[in-house]
């Protein structure tokens, strides 16, 4: 009885929180319409600001602060359900109580934060390096991802999971995530590293395998075989996305980017560099193949040009922004209100997904006789966090009606634990690695 009250004042708290901000950005530009999605990018940009300076003042990786922020004004933060009603803004039919309201505007950015994220770090490696690493990265990427993907299956199914369950989840825990590991190796300055040119070279092939996955599986769900024409045109369209942009593209944009640049007008060099960006991953995603991998691709073509820097310069601040409206919204949607309902299986599959994401990577090093130092900082990076693609693959599953609907909190909760894990381990290896490289000096 002594929550009615404050149930019924919550929704003109709400209204009137809402009403204020809005009326504040109308009177600051009344020229411009405003919708709820003013109000939200507000509370990103506010809130996000606060925390992340918080994790930055306790020396703490900012992604972690940035995931933190989006739990805490999300749908299904406890913090706000005492302010908000439990009728209040529908956000994508969750039924949630919390501050953001247009979650599919923000996933919109999010996705243009993912792009500029990847085109940015591609301006960081020219074809050069990439040569050097492409058949380690392809060999090593593969034996970690497919033993990853071998024993979780074992694993998922001896926790009780149905065949189609254990087959999606384990698939979807054996891709790391680009986004989450090219960040923290940018805030801890370690991207221009010799081990991460092989850490971004496994990423991209994963990405390619996450990609031949998701049609693999939906022709097993739908169909129940394989289809083995499907997963050849992937590869296939993959391999001739790369060798045309390292042999035709090389030569033909980085020459038009430096006469651009030439004018010595920054915002047309802006605009025609972010064009190539865009550009490029709408074309990777029109031929069936991931926009992440699109973007990184035309970063390295920019690399290659004579304006490199100046692009990178230009481009970063507009990357800044919309990685942290990414980390944000992906940390909005975690709802660990679940977490009590999956703890057992959560841990069960962390523990495996991470332990042989370690090992696969390992063997994979091994096998390409990598440096002990090398392999380990490559195998204590991948370890940990779960992609993107995660959260993709079982919603596809979830769509066509292949899996639980459980699946989806479940990975949800998975990744932003090894998320907040990834870090931890990095660090751990940064002290284990010196120690283990002087005993193999010895």
């Amino acid at each position: 009885m002594q929550n009615i009250p404050l149930q019924l004042d919550s929704g003109g708290i709400h209204s009137t929180l809402n009403n204020t901000v809005t009326s504040l950005i109308e009177q600051i530009t009344p020229e411009l319409p405003h919708t709820s999605f003013v109000t939200d990018l507000a509370f990103i940009m506010i809130i996000g600001a606060i925390v992340t300076l918080a994790f930055f003042k306790i020396k703490q990786p900012l992604i972690i602060g940035y995931l933190f922020a989006g739990m805490l004004i999300g749908p299904f933060s406890n913090i706000w359900t005492w302010i908000l009603p439990k009728g209040g803004p529908p956000i994508d039919a969750i039924g949630g109580v919390g501050i953001l309201s247009d979650i599919s505007a923000l996933n919109l950015f999010a996705e243009i934060g993912v792009i500029l994220l990847l085109f940015v770090i591609g301006i960081e490696f020219p074809y050069a390096k990439i040569k050097s690493i492409g058949r380690v990265a392809v060999g090593v990427g593969t034996i970690g991802l497919f033993s990853t993907l071998g024993v979780l299956f074992y694993a998922a199914t001896a926790l009780g999971l149905e065949f189609m369950d254990a087959l999606f989840i384990s698939a979807a825990l054996s891709v790391s995530s680009t986004a989450i590991i090219v960040k923290l190796l940018e805030d801890m300055g370690k991207i221009k590293k010799e081990s991460s040119i092989m850490i971004l070279g496994i990423l991209i092939v994963e990405d390619v395998i996450a990609v031949i996955l998701i049609s693999s599986l939906q022709s097993i769900a739908l169909v129940g075989t394989i289809s083995v024409e499907s997963i050849i045109v992937v590869i296939l369209v993959a391999i001739g996305l790369i060798v045309g942009t390292f042999t035709i593209g090389t030569r033909v944009i980085p020459p038009l980017i430096d006469r651009v640049a030439a004018a010595e007008h920054r915002e047309i060099l802006l605009l025609s560099v972010l064009g190539l960006c865009f550009g490029y991953a709408l074309f990777a995603n029109i031929v069936g193949l991931s926009v992440a991998i699109g973007a990184f691709l035309a970063g390295v073509l920019v690399a290659e040009s004579k304006s490199a820097e100046v692009a990178k310069l230009l481009a970063s601040p507009i990357k800044d922004m919309f990685v942290a409206i990414f980390f944000i919204s992906v940390g909005a949607l975690m709802d660990v209100s679940q977490l009590g309902n999956y703890i057992f299986v959560a841990i069960a599959l962390i523990a495996v997904a991470t332990g042989m994401k370690f090992g696969g990577n390992m063997i994979g090093n091994f096998v390409f006789r990598q440096k002990r130092g090398k392999a380990l900082r490559s195998a204590f990076t991948l370890a940990a966090p779960r992609s993107e693609f995660s959260i993709v693959i079982v919603k596809v599953g979830v769509d066509i009606g292949a899996v639980s609907a459980f699946l989806f909190p479940l990975v949800g909760i998975i990744s932003i634990v090894t998320a907040f894990i990834s870090p931890l381990l990095m660090k751990a290896g940064d002290k284990v690695i010196p120690i283990l490289e002087d005993k193999e000096n010895v």
